[in-house]
């Protein structure tokens, strides 16, 4: 039997498609719900974290602040979110869920949600969690090397 690769370039290769393959999946899954993948994080974070600052939002959903804006402008206009300036700064604009806003995502996140459960189904909750365990691991290890 021959030697498995371990490298670290076969790891990169190997999370590189697996990622690719379920993009693909959630791209598939989210067609007919009229939300790009970025309106998708925006009103997902909104859904669980609350309403926050547009300058908060970016980071947390990876945009960036032109990016950011112009979703939160695009969901604006499609009356999903209410932008509201802050009252001790009124150059800060707090983004909250619509009641349509959250409907919407209440929907799409389910059946997200649904669509990354049925495709996890092959693993064990033992190897769910030590693939929790190694991706956080191998990730923390990346993000403390671009600090040094």
């Amino acid at each position: 039997m021959p030697k498995q690769d371990t490298s670290g370039v076969h790891i990169w290769l190997i999370m590189m498609k697996t990622f690719l393959s379920l993009r693909a999946n959630v791209e598939k899954s989210m067609r007919g719900c009229q939300l790009g993948e970025s309106d998708f994080r925006v009103l997902e974070v909104l859904l669980h974290k609350g309403a926050m600052p547009v300058n908060t939002i970016g980071p947390k959903v990876f945009l960036t602040t032109g990016s950011i804006s112009t979703a939160v402008d695009r969901l604006h206009k499609k009356s999903l979110v209410s932008r509201i300036a802050d009252d001790r700064d009124r150059r800060v604009h707090v983004v909250d869920l619509t009641p349509k806003g959250r409907a919407l995502i209440a929907r799409v996140f389910a059946a997200h949600a649904a669509e990354m459960e049925e495709l996890a189904q092959v693993l064990t909750p033992a190897e769910r969690l030590q693939l929790i365990d190694s991706l956080k691991k191998l990730g923390k290890n990346a993000a403390q090397r671009l600090i040094t």
